[in-house]
């Protein structure tokens, strides 16, 4: 193959690789939504999805832990399919979008620490704080 072939040739597949993955993790999902335990005809979200288990697998556990794992699968196909380098943010070190994403997820576990610790219960307005902190990571760091 010729150098002009080489650089005009357009990798094939992604659509499917999205696909898959989506499809895999919509299915992930179903499933924990059915795995719900139904109290009184309704869906007990709070409840324990494995009883007398060793941990409080309820569905917002394991939604949390489902959209850790989402996040996870889509920014390795991004790092896949669209390398990039490392670049300086206002920390003065190198990152990728992997760092920062590791960054933001590290922060946002001690500003949701905090806002139970000050605030207390519900946390939407702590969830709040932590998608700004996510954007200022991402766009600052």
């Amino acid at each position: 193959m010729s150098n002009a072939a080489i650089a005009t040739h357009k990798p094939r597949g992604w659509g499917a690789i999205y696909t898959l993955a989506a499809v895999i993790l919509v299915a992930a999902l179903a499933f924990l939504v059915w795995a719900t335990p139904v109290r009184d005809g309704a869906k007990d979200w709070f409840a324990p999805m494995v009883p007398g288990g060793w941990m409080a697998w309820t569905f917002p556990v394991a939604l949390f832990f489902w959209v850790i794992a989402s996040l996870l699968v889509l920014f390795t196909i991004l790092a896949i399919r669209f390398p990039e380098t490392p670049r300086r943010g206002i920390l003065r070190i190198e990152t990728t979008r992997g760092d920062r994403l590791f960054i933001s997820l590290l922060g946002s576990a001690f500003i949701c620490l905090g806002w139970l610790f000050f605030a207390g219960s519900p946390l939407w307005w702590g969830l709040v704080i932590c998608l700004a902190y996510a954007a200022a990571v991402f766009r600052w760091v």
